[in-house]
């Protein structure tokens, strides 16, 4: 995945963290898939990029990947906006299993962490943790334990404090793209099949060649 912004298929994201995610997990999982990873550097910017990236010639297919946060439907929404779909296609809510909207491009949606509830790619990576890892309870102890006045994280982003601190006690402490990369991250989770599932869904082979 490189950052060529007139390739055939693009993956929009919000920031440098989600894209090294995707790599890592595309790495692992389905080299052979692809792509350009296009970071747009907030959610508003991704925003905006979304009726652009669309209209550019020779685009296939365009995916969004940005997160729920606080509130899915509101997301849900102003991509519905942007998207400006009048074919009656677009869902309600998001799928499961991430949408895809078949036209010219096709257009792909994905909002952190499963498509179904509120939360960011901190919480998409929680589900990555290996199984009975004994540092982890440790790591939210460590954040619970800090007294709210000591606090420079908004109470939503508790568990995004929590996973920072699971990773600083790695070996060589490293990004989340990187843990996975690492194999300090689980990259066969069912979270993570789950996404690249739908970037190949996507990304790939369309119909008869």
């Amino acid at each position: 995945m490189s950052a060529t912004e007139s390739a055939a298929n693009v993956l929009l994201v919000e920031g440098v963290d989600d894209k090294h995610v995707v790599w890592h997990l595309c790495s692992k999982l389905a080299p052979d898939l692809e792509f350009d990873c296009l970071e747009k550097g907030s959610y508003g910017q991704l925003l905006r990029a979304i009726p652009v990236e669309m209209k550019v010639p020779g685009r296939e297919a365009v995916g969004i990947l940005m997160d729920a946060d606080d509130d899915i439907s509101a997301r849900w929404e102003a991509i519905h906006y942007r998207v400006n779909d009048t074919s009656n296609a677009f869902p309600n809510a998001p799928l499961p299993s991430g949408t895809i909207l078949t036209g010219k491009p096709r257009v792909g949606i994905w909002l952190m962490p499963d498509n179904q509830n509120a939360g960011e790619l901190e919480d998409f990576v929680l589900q990555l943790l290996p199984a009975d890892d004994p540092v982890w309870p440790r790591a939210e102890r460590f954040v619970e334990g800090i007294p709210e006045m000591h606090r420079e994280f908004r109470p939503q982003k508790v568990r995004r404090a929590k996973i920072h601190a699971w990773l600083a006690t790695r070996q060589k402490p490293r990004q989340m793209g990187a843990a996975i990369g690492a194999g300090s991250l689980n990259a066969t989770a069912p979270a993570a099949k789950a996404l690249v599932d739908w970037l190949t869904a996507l990304f790939g082979p369309v119909g008869p060649p």
